[in-house]
């Protein structure tokens, strides 16, 4: 028996040569087929609205590439290989560019910009400040993210009801859409390249640290799951979703760098509060209230864990 298998080894070899060399070239047409097709529309978007047809082409040469691969290991690579030769056309550029015109428009009540809004680094400084964000905020007493500075920025500075600012917090990847969103791309768009860098330097800052590390381990909800049920091993996936091992450095630098990120198979920019409120649906956890301490505090633990790291967002994913 033993010589019969080591006689089918080269032919075996043979065949997953040949599917990878297939699998590869099937990706590189698709890649330039759907990025063409996303540049034509991205130039034609001179509104900068997003356009649900390269959501479309871009998710049906995801789908169509992940269903020649039989082995899942191989596949998860060479997708991981075709979204970084999708990231040079990101239709996260488009949330980008409307979250910038948002950022210097004269707005609400009081017609004030967030040319005004202090994300850490001084008023309208934007470059760095993602990468060093959640922090303590002396004049809002609290420590917060940046989805929760700019609803603060928005009620205090611009003038607008609490409730109306986050009113859209998500948009629907069609006629909804969330300025939340595309300021946080903006944003964070402004510290690519910049290192993770969230000291736990004041006892505040500290004490949601700490609350974000008890969250991500508390067991709860029908299913009885935690955020360490998914992330805390290595080698864990959903489908062909490979999911990080939060619980080390490594694993929260390669996660929450690539945070918001365009999501091909919803034509929509999500942020990383979204990313916690989905986890809490899976989870069947009551609703993450946006910008919640629960919220901030978990952004902080998993922020922290990822010092060091280059930011990588906006990103794209499947």
């Amino acid at each position: 028996m033993l010589a019969e298998v080591d006689s089918r080894e080269p032919a075996f070899e043979e065949r997953e040569n040949a599917r990878h060399e297939f699998l590869i070239r099937a990706m590189n047409a698709a890649t330039t087929a759907s990025s063409a097709a996303c540049l034509h529309v991205r130039h034609r978007a001179r509104r900068l609205r997003p356009h649900r047809h390269c959501a479309s082409l871009l998710a049906s040469a995801f789908a169509a590439v992940a269903s020649l691969a039989l082995a899942q290991g191989s596949t998860v690579d060479e997708i991981a290989k075709y979204r970084d030769a999708l990231a040079e056309g990101n239709p996260a550029e488009l949330w980008e560019a409307r979250g910038e015109a948002l950022w210097k428009q004269p707005r609400g009540p009081k017609q004030v910009s967030f040319e005004r809004c202090d994300l850490g680094l001084g008023a309208g400084v934007v470059h760095g400040a993602y990468a060093q964000l959640p922090r303590y905020f002396p004049d809002a007493d609290r420590v917060q993210d940046l989805e929760s500075r700019l609803v603060w920025c928005m009620v205090t500075q611009q003038g607008l009801n609490a409730a109306d600012a986050v009113k859209t917090p998500f948009g629907d990847g069609s006629a909804r859409r969330s300025e939340l969103e595309a300021l946080t791309a903006y944003v964070v768009a402004q510290s690519r390249g910049a290192k993770m860098n969230v000291p736990l330097d004041t006892p505040r800052i500290r004490e949601m640290y700490a609350l974000g590390e008890k969250m991500f381990y508390f067991r709860g909800g029908t299913h009885d799951f935690s955020c360490a049920t998914c992330h805390s091993e290595e080698g864990k996936r959903i489908r062909l979703q490979d999911l990080p091992n939060l619980s080390t450095t490594a694993g929260a630098q390669k996660a929450y760098t690539t945070w918001p990120a365009y999501r091909v198979s919803q034509g929509e920019l999500r942020t990383f509060e979204w990313r916690l409120n989905d986890c809490f649906r899976q989870q069947r956890f009551p609703e993450l209230v946006y910008g919640s301490d629960t919220a901030i505090a978990l952004t902080t633990y998993l922020a922290h864990n990822a010092n060091g790291a280059e930011v990588q967002a906006p990103s794209i994913k499947r």
